[in-house]
């Protein structure tokens, strides 16, 4: 939609916000869980995933809106594990897997997202310095991290990790932070 307004192409512009519009309304209402103050994993479900920590960075409320604030809360609450952040409860979540697994590295750097653009500036800092004193003497990252074991897990290096270490040092290196100039309420 973005590119189509900047370069002037041709599309059914009013139709896509629109549609924008209405998915944006359902899932407020019917992704966001009142009693949890959070957003959920899925709709009519209690359970959350830390992929929830991407609502602000993707523009899809401020950071500072209470449901954000509350599903930040929440995520603390519910997927902290040693104060790294698991992906989901894998005891809870039928996802043809065994439960059971270390916290997944690239959600704790969405973490210290969160954390930098809700204001929480000194808790982001914190856990990404956190996040780079588990890198392995060539400075690699694994895909989880066992706080039990104190040791890297899964897949070996790990490109997703590598990629959300990148994003997070950028967001926290600059004023105006990559996650917040995609979102369509950054300031200019």
């Amino acid at each position: 939609m973005k590119d189509v307004e900047r370069f002037q192409l041709a599309g059914p512009i009013d139709t896509w916000r629109a549609l924008r519009d209405e998915i944006h309304r359902d899932v407020c209402v019917n992704g966001f869980d009142a009693s949890l103050n959070s957003f959920v994993q899925s709709y009519g479900d209690t359970l959350l995933d830390a992929s929830l920590l991407l609502l602000p960075a993707v523009g899809f409320l401020p950071a500072d809106d209470p449901r954000i604030v509350g599903t930040i809360a929440a995520i603390e609450k519910t997927l902290l594990r040693g104060g790294l952040v698991l992906r989901y409860n894998t005891a809870q979540t039928n996802d043809g897997l065994s439960p059971g697994e270390g916290a997944f590295l690239a959600c704790s750097f969405w973490l210290v997202d969160a954390y930098a653009m809700s204001g929480r500036r000194e808790e982001a800092e914190a856990l990404f310095e956190r996040l780079l004193a588990l890198r392995n003497p060539v400075g690699l990252l694994a895909e989880e991290y066992d706080v039990d074991l104190q040791r890297l897990v899964g897949n070996f290096p790990q490109a997703f990790s590598h990629v959300a270490l990148i994003v997070t040092a950028f967001n926290l290196m600059r004023d105006r932070k990559p996650a917040e100039q995609r979102s369509e309420r950054a300031v200019p």
